[in-house]
């Protein structure tokens, strides 16, 4: 009987909360943290940014806050992009897994709520972020494909 007392409770407090802030988790998914890429690789992102599709995987885009030709979104922050950002450390490790959409090599992150997909053998790195529904579902990748093979050219494979 406790916990079913606790639940309401739990469920209001939440709601009060959310209401004083003015927000929703939804809200609070769509602010992100622009890359710094170095200078040179700044052009390559902004130049993907104008190639970027209007819908992905049946989601519309919707840019995140704060608006950045670093980032770009599509439904409510399902899937977000970020272009320039840092090259991650598992990239490092001979175990990590990796797949290849429509001749994009990505980098393959699982995380609690949902995969982390960074570009690999690119002159800048570019990573996607999904929701859990698309953890097992490359298509996100395949229709990103175009914009990166045209607008962030290959680099050579380290041995």
């Amino acid at each position: 009987m406790t916990s079913s007392r606790r639940r309401p409770f739990c469920l209001s407090a939440a709601l009060v909360l959310l209401t004083v802030a003015g927000c929703s988790s939804t809200d609070a998914a769509e602010s992100i943290t622009v890359p710094s890429p170095p200078p040179e690789q700044t052009p390559l992102c902004r130049a993907l940014h104008k190639e970027l599709p209007e819908s992905v995987a049946g989601q519309a885009r919707n840019d995140p806050e704060p608006a950045s030709e670093l980032t770009a979104g599509w439904g409510d922050a399902a899937i977000v992009l970020r272009c320039g950002v840092p090259r991650p450390e598992r990239m490092s490790d001979p175990q990590s897994e990796a797949v290849e959409a429509d001749g994009v090599n990505w980098m393959l992150e699982q995380h609690a709520e949902g995969p982390r997909f960074t570009t690999t053998y690119r002159k800048t790195y570019v990573e996607v972020t999904m929701e859990k529904r698309y953890a097992h579902d490359i298509t996100p990748l395949a229709e990103l494909a175009d914009a990166v093979k045209k607008t962030v050219p290959a680099k050579l494979k380290v041995p």
